[in-house]
């Protein structure tokens, strides 16, 4: 549920529903670049494609774009890039990293089922709660004890539901949850170890188990390291408010820009949008009153930061026009780069 302040005129009118993310600041952005170029469009020397990706949470948009074409359609798509509103860094910050940049990520919904009865007879019944409860206990030993302390690794239990009665043991559980690595190797072992656990400890308390995956498991975004190191970095620094672009660490967040990343030299970026409060300073009464920007992603009161959207369309337009300058020049830098 919403719960941003001071923004009652454009809060989620859907129950349970809200822009927790900033998708919507970022269909703006490339809007606005589109707006842009358009302007200019005759004195552009190539081709560029504005990518506008459905389904980004969960529903693999981009793999669906990529298999209709949207890399291989003439002109053949060369370079790709992508953006994301970033709350931990200060709003006019941009940052990036070479390589692995953001996780790759499997969902999973799990079911135990024991046998169901009252609850003051729990000696006539198979209690898929306990064994659900012990369940989610043993899949804490995934990433503390069965990988090296230097990889990274997530398994999180997020959804837990069983029962309708105070006195009634249920038949079964549901227990829903996630699994994130900083590479497709790692994401498939932890899945086995997840797959294996869940076996043995339904096994264990007398039930059954099934266990189900998405259709699509998100690859890591991998940033093309050539590509960061001759252009990304520079153009970055150049729109950066900061006059540089940060280094940043990866993120366990997931992100279906990776498939797109997966078919040609890629960089993905994160805006800083964590400043917007410090503009109350200067608010004159609370009508112009700006909510805190620097909620996570994916908070109840996470709010956009709409000062970063001028930044991204300046970040979408130079790497568009810089990339294009490149790819028209004698040398692509980020090959040699890459072969050195």
């Amino acid at each position: 549920e919403e719960k941003t302040e001071h923004i009652e005129k454009f809060k989620s009118k859907q129950p349970g529903k809200m822009h927790a993310c900033g998708h919507d600041g970022h269909v703006t952005m490339l809007l606005g670049a589109a707006a842009l170029l358009k302007s200019f469009e005759d004195s552009i020397n190539g081709t560029i494609r504005l990518v506008f990706q459905p389904a980004e949470e969960g529903g693999a948009g981009a793999k669906r774009m990529v298999e209709e074409g949207v890399v291989e359609m003439k002109p053949k798509a060369e370079l790709a890039f992508g953006m994301h509103v970033w709350p931990t860094l200060p709003t006019g910050a941009i940052a990036s990293r070479p390589g692995a940049l953001m996780a790759a990520a499997e969902t999973f919904e799990i079911v135990i089922n024991g046998k169901g009865g009252h609850a003051a007879m729990p000696h006539l019944t198979i209690d898929p709660i306990v064994a659900t409860s012990s369940l989610v206990m043993n899949l804490q030993t995934v990433t503390s004890r069965t990988i090296s302390p230097l990889e990274s690794g997530v398994v999180s239990i997020t959804q837990f539901t069983a029962g309708d009665a105070f006195n009634v043991i249920p038949a079964s559980v549901l227990v829903r949850g996630t699994i994130r690595a900083l590479s497709t190797e790692m994401l498939m072992s932890l899945r086995d170890r997840v797959e294996h656990i869940v076996n043995s400890t339904a096994t264990l308390h007398g039930c059954t188990a099934t266990i189900r995956y998405s259709p699509d498991f998100y690859p890591p975004t991998i940033n093309h390291a050539g590509l960061f190191d001759a252009f990304s970095k520079d153009v970055g620094a150049i729109v950066s408010k900061e006059g540089y672009l940060r280094d940043i660490v990866p993120t366990m967040g997931g992100e279906d820009f990776s498939f797109i990343a997966q078919t040609v030299p890629s960089t993905f970026f994160m805006l800083g949008q964590g400043s917007g409060a410090e503009k109350n300073k200067n608010a004159a009464d609370d009508e112009h009153h700006v909510p805190r920007t620097d909620y996570g992603l994916h908070h109840p009161s996470f709010a956009l930061d709409e000062d970063t959207m001028p930044i991204g369309v300046e970040l979408h337009v130079n790497l568009a026009l810089r990339s294009l300058r490149e790819l028209n020049g004698p040398n692509r830098r980020w090959e040699a780069t890459e072969e050195s």
